[in-house]
């Protein structure tokens, strides 16, 4: 079952990951930073046992988290398009219950005891990472979306957050509407995409992030 879990993680990082490389420096006067965002006070105060990158699955379990499945995908990159490396990315958001892993959430009681809730990723030589997750999902005073962090050695840690295209309680959210800059604010706003072939209704999203 472990094992059958890694190979499908690689597949995914593999599928979904791949695309023309970014060489050094290349196309760097059209990269739009990646606005930092707030943290928020969910970060979870005690780690999950599990910390990858799929965010469905808990250890060795046999029960998937309820959502629609996302494979949240992208770059880590530099101000010039450099790939950068050994990057560690952490990701985590609520459940489709709106319930965050974090003992402040506020209807904590609700939690999909299946869903992971926050997931690392370290960045290869292209600068990549992958996540199997679900689609955020709104809870009251915020729009979906899911916070993101980047870690580098001998840097300070770096958050944003990353938004669903189109979804009508971005215009409402305060945090979101803080980004005035049009080019930031597409830059931290991702479609999440059907993806044609899936039989039961996967989706796509990838959010490049430039530091």
């Amino acid at each position: 079952m472990i094992e059958g879990r890694r190979q499908l993680l690689r597949a995914g990082l593999a599928a979904f990951a791949a695309g023309p490389l970014w060489a050094r420096g290349a196309f760097a006067d059209d990269l739009t930073k990646t606005p930092k965002q707030m943290e928020g006070p969910f970060y979870p105060t005690k780690l999950p046992l599990d910390t990858d990158n799929d965010l469905l699955i808990i250890n060795d379990g046999i029960t998937p988290a309820v959502g629609e499945i996302t494979h949240l995908t992208g770059r880590i990159l530099s101000p010039a398009g450099e790939p950068i490396r050994n990057a560690l990315v952490e990701i985590w958001q609520v459940d489709a219950n709106a319930a965050y892993l974090h003992e402040g959430s506020s209807n904590a009681e609700k939690r999909d005891a299946h869903f992971q809730g926050f997931g690392r990723f370290m960045t290869g030589r292209t600068g990549e990472y992958y996540f199997r997750t679900i689609k955020p999902v709104p809870y009251p005073g915020r729009c979906p979306h899911i916070h993101v962090a980047v870690k580098i050695k001998g840097r300070e840690k770096w958050t944003t957050q990353c938004y669903v295209k189109g979804h009508p309680g971005n215009e409402k959210d305060g945090i979101w509407r803080s980004v005035t800059d049009p080019k930031q604010r597409e830059a931290i706003t991702v479609d999440f995409a059907a993806i044609p072939d899936s039989k039961i209704g996967e989706l796509a999203a990838k959010f490049d992030v430039v530091l």
